[in-house]
């Protein structure tokens, strides 16, 4: 057995079905099957649900909370949206329903295996977390395309372990569209059952996307947000922090006591703009407002320019003196990649590769890494590359 194996216990009453778990696990090098007479804490058991719920419960609490195992998977002839419910309440992760499917049993061991990754990083490398909000000054003016491609930009970057990005927008998040992902479970099921919240409960939230983003979506229906509370939100981005090394929060364009917690608790807030004189109008107020309201240094809120077209009406100069602000970034007006990305629920990293706005996020990410001393180096060659 390797030292960093995975190692998995069965507890099968289905013959059949146990044989053919065991014939997976043992497929996979990744992972030790545990036999009988092997006593080791198990990372993770599979477990078959029997007529006596109650009794299947109360065991998969007392596996997690005696150690007995890391997480644990069910496997049944039938779940009903209630037992589903509850198994998600108790840290479940994962289910498999009987006859089992091979390729989505190693589907979802290999997803075990990757979030077990993330969620472990290695203590050797211990690195700084970062919050960074994007919150906009309107809506249409692309707020989510900028939060989807920048977490992935930082994600794809080398020196980036992990990345979350957190749809907070409250008025029907659009992120799992961008990305082309089915969450089964949202942050608001963080809100319902909190006294739960620990890494196991959000892992079992937690969606993977192919760039490596972890995605934690948003409630579909209003009456997910109920319950909701700065302190709460707090809960829940402390844990985040503890878990990812980035963690990229879309706010939408609504600015309650909830998203004040989250601006607060942010190392940087991307404020997006664009030329147009009412979005920079609305910029200037927001920008006030969230001063007055927020302990959050100005020089932490960044002014991003999207769909930036140089010879506009409305000049940079003329933005900056409209909100009285430097514009920190410009992302360039892209509108047939931009949309095409949109459609296809991809970010544009996979459908415009060498587009000068695909360029663009990775140096916006980037510069977002390395901090103002890196902008400021740019911006420094940027004017002697124009000289």
């Amino acid at each position: 057995m390797q030292t960093n194996s995975i190692k998995v216990r069965l507890s099968i009453k289905n013959a059949k079905t146990a044989q053919m778990l065991e014939n997976i696990i043992t497929s996979l090098s990744e992972y030790h099957l545990l036999r009988g007479n092997e006593k080791d804490p198990a990372d993770l058991m599979i477990l078959e649900l029997g007529g006596d719920l109650d009794k299947d419960f109360q065991n998969i609490r007392s596996l997690i909370e005696l150690g007995v195992a890391g997480d644990v998977f069910l496997t049944s002839t039938d779940f009903a949206p209630e037992v589903l419910q509850r198994a998600i309440r108790e840290g479940v992760k994962d289910f498999f329903s009987q006859p089992i499917d091979a390729v989505e049993v190693k589907q979802s061991l290999e997803r075990f295996r990757n979030q077990r990754g993330a969620l472990n990083p290695d203590p050797k490398r211990p690195k700084e977390s970062k919050i960074l909000s994007v919150i906009g000054s309107k809506g249409g003016i692309g707020t989510t395309t900028v939060a989807v491609n920048v977490a992935v930009s930082l994600a794809e970057a080398d020196s980036v372990d992990s990345v979350a990005l957190i749809d907070f927008d409250s008025m029907f998040g659009e992120i799992p569209f961008f990305l082309e992902i089915k969450p089964t479970y949202t942050w608001g099921e963080i809100t319902k059952n909190v006294a739960r919240l620990d890494a196991t409960f959000l892992n079992n939230i937690l969606v993977k996307h192919s760039s490596g983003v972890y995605v934690l979506p948003s409630p579909r229906r209003l009456n997910g947000y109920e319950g909701t509370t700065p302190e709460i939100v707090e809960s829940i981005l402390q844990l985040m922090k503890e878990l990812f090394e980035y963690v990229v929060i879309d706010l939408g364009k609504i600015l309650d006591v909830n998203s004040l917690k989250i601006i607060e608790m942010s190392d940087d807030l991307l404020l997006v703009s664009v030329q147009s004189i009412a979005c920079l109008c609305n910029s200037k107020e927001l920008l006030r407002s969230i001063m007055d309201r927020s302990p959050l240094a100005e020089e932490s809120i960044k002014i991003l320019m999207n769909r930036y077209m140089k010879n506009s009406e409305i000049s940079l100069k003329d933005a900056e003196r409209s909100i009285n602000k430097k514009i920190f970034w410009t992302i360039p007006n892209n509108y047939r990649a931009t949309f095409s990305a949109i459609n296809q629920g991809k970010p544009l990293s996979e459908v415009a590769t060498k587009a000068k706005i695909t360029k663009n996020y990775k140096q916006l990410a980037d510069s977002l890494i390395c901090g103002e001393v890196c902008h400021q180096k740019r911006n420094r060659l940027l004017k002697l590359v124009g000289r």
